[in-house]
């Protein structure tokens, strides 16, 4: 008995959280959606309908969540934030709500999307209520298509959208193209009023004597308030496998415009590859040299000439072979070889040896040499590059006569050089 008391407070506790909108009158708080399509028509499968979402309120809010049904035959997506305003209805102040949802059926038939339900925390009397507005099922007829291809066709693809643009770019210009030289080609579409996922794969391009090789694909969805707008981009690079010129084939893309309710094709257009000559025959023949440049042409080749002349004189000397091998040791840093070749040269020309020797820069180098190789204290050799250039610049000295010939062969005293 002495419960009693304890649970008629229970339920009446209860009764008054079920009934918080006893407050309120009939027509405060609704929630309606709205199912639309281009021109009221019966959309076919994987065509956008929008989904308005629309609540007024005549009362005050404090929280607010919407809670959207599954809907499991659809595909969707949000367009936006919800929306808020201040409206008058009947003339009394009331807030107003919007969302806007794309759906799309992934079927035809005859489908029920379950209602929204609004959870609104009121402040109603100083008191903050929550209630639950609902909206009513909405029925939602998906007709089936009737035509050639189709949604459930594998080809060609379906593409229902509210419109369609092709982009076609190369780089460089494909005409100019010659025989294994590559252009990349961009071809990028975009449709209005659906998704990224729902624009094709990438197409083939398959023209025989052209080589293709395809890229990866980007798609991008951006959403806006009338649907969302949806773009992909296929890459390939192209080169041409023989030197005549080949047409690429033109691809074809049907697609159902939702607005005009028709059938339409777009096109990736056909493009001509290659057919330039090979390099050498496309080359201009040269321009004319001008005077001037002539005779520089001529003052160059004469300085080259006398170059070539002292060179060949030069390799005529009698150590000249050795010379080279000197040089050559020298760059691969090769002490051993180097000394062998300075060796072969002395051997090879006496009076350039005596020469080296004469020269005190050049004697001290050398024995360094000698000390690096023989020496038992491992002295570091000297710097054989510049010493080869050196032994190279060094000239054996030309022996003077000792006195004028005679012209007559007669000394200036008149005498014979037999009687002197």
């Amino acid at each position: 008995m002495v419960r009693q008391p304890m649970v008629r407070w229970w339920l009446l506790a209860i009764l008054l959280a079920a009934t918080p909108a006893l407050a309120l009158e009939d027509g405060d708080l609704s929630l309606t959606v709205t199912a639309e399509v281009p021109g009221g028509a019966t959309p076919y499968p994987r065509e956008m309908v929008l989904l308005r979402i629309r609540g007024t309120y005549r009362a005050q809010i404090a929280l607010e969540e919407l809670r959207q049904p599954s809907l499991p035959h659809f595909g969707w997506t949000q367009l936006g934030r919800d929306h808020w305003s201040r409206v008058t209805i009947q003339g009394q102040e009331a807030r107003g709500f919007e969302r806007t949802v794309a759906v799309f059926p992934q079927g035809p038939g005859r489908f029920v999307i379950d209602p929204f339900v609004h959870r609104l925390t009121i402040v109603d009397g100083g008191e903050r209520r929550v209630v639950e507005v609902r909206s009513a099922p909405l029925p939602l007829q998906v007709a089936a298509w009737q035509g050639p291809g189709g949604p459930d066709a594998p080809e060609p693809w379906w593409l229902a959208a509210q419109g369609l643009t092709v982009t076609d770019q190369w780089e460089p210009e494909p005409e100019g193209l010659r025989l294994g030289e590559p252009a990349r080609r961009t071809v990028t579409l975009e449709a209005s009023g659906l998704t990224a996922d729902a624009l094709p794969p990438r197409p083939v391009l398959r023209t025989r004597g052209v080589l293709t090789f395809a890229g990866p694909v980007e798609r991008q969805t951006r959403i806006t308030p009338a649907g969302p707008v949806a773009r992909v981009t296929y890459r390939w690079d192209v080169r041409p496998g023989v030197p005549e010129p080949i047409t690429l084939s033109a691809i074809s893309i049907p697609w159902f415009d939702t607005r005009a309710r028709v059938m339409r094709e777009a096109e990736i257009p056909a493009r001509i590859i290659g057919g330039r000559a090979a390099k050498p025959a496309d080359e201009a023949p040269p321009p004319p040299a001008s005077p001037w440049r002539a005779l520089v042409a001529g003052v160059v080749a004469f300085g080259l000439g006398l170059g070539a002349w002292g060179s060949s004189r030069r390799r005529a000397a009698p150590a000249a072979r050795a010379l080279r091998a000197l040089a050559r040791a020298a760059r691969r840093r090769d002490a051993a070889a180097f000394h062998a070749a300075v060796t072969e040269a002395a051997r090879r020309d006496p009076g350039l040896a005596a020469a080296w020797r004469a020269d005190p820069g050049t004697a001290s180098r050398l024995s360094a040499l000698d000390a690096a190789l023989f020496g038992a204290g491992g002295a570091p050799a000297p710097d054989l590059v510049g010493l080869a250039r050196d032994l190279a610049r060094t000239r054996p000295p030309v022996a003077a006569p000792a006195g004028l010939a005679p012209l007559d062969g007669k000394h200036l005293d008149g005498k014979h050089p037999a009687q002197a």
